[in-house]
């Protein structure tokens, strides 16, 4: 193998060269982010070249340069072996990386935006109607929990009220606030509620 790769002449070489080391750090990268790996030294970088370069939709990134050698090397030795020429090999193994880096940038934004949707924003709960799950102190005396409808799905969340009378269980309530650290403030409602209604209750997107 040695043998073989120190006969290879310069341009040939380096094209292997990147292709292999390319595929290595390539294949960690991927491990890594679809595994849920330590990826912290990566995602420093990506802010790194992305705050410098300021480019956006992660197109100029760490893992994405990585994609662009791996099939740069690859689709150069391809171009080579098929007898090209040297620049329509360098053009066309260009390309070739920069749509691989177009397809990886496209990839990480659409899982980005996936764990986005997947992540509870508090202020959607404002305006909901809910129950109360666990009595709730007046005056913002005691914590409490409630039973609200945020982003499709029922959750006990804690909840607090400026209301001068405990909230006691089942008592039917309305979002009216959100504190920074997430608590609900919630109140008791003025008119009689449908049991339907605390389903159906209306939702604030960001």
């Amino acid at each position: 193998m040695l043998e073989w790769f120190s006969n290879l002449e310069f341009f040939p070489k380096l094209y292997w060269s990147i292709a292999l080391i390319g595929s290595l750090i390539f294949t960690i990268v991927m491990i890594m982010a679809f595994t849920g790996g330590d990826a912290d030294d990566i995602e420093d970088v990506d802010a790194e070249i992305e705050g410098d370069a300021g480019i956006g939709f992660q197109f100029l990134t760490f893992k994405n340069l990585v994609g662009f050698f791996t099939i740069f090397g690859w689709s150069g030795i391809a171009c080579i072996d098929a007898g090209l020429s040297k620049p329509v090999t360098i053009m066309i193994s260009v390309f070739a990386g920069l749509v691989m880096m177009t397809i990886m940038a496209a990839l990480f934004y659409f899982m980005s935006k996936l764990t986005d949707s997947g992540t509870l924003k508090m202020k959607n709960a404002i305006d909901a109607i809910g129950e109360v799950y666990l009595t709730i102190g007046a005056d913002r005396s005691r914590m409490g929990k409630v039973s609200v409808k945020v982003q499709g799905t029922m959750r006990e969340l804690d909840a607090l009220t400026d209301s001068l009378s405990d909230l006691k269980t089942g008592t039917i309530i309305k979002v009216v606030d959100v504190t920074n650290n997430g608590i609900l403030i919630v109140d008791q409602t003025r008119k009689p509620i449908k049991p339907s209604q605390i389903e159906e209750s209306h939702l604030i997107e960001e």
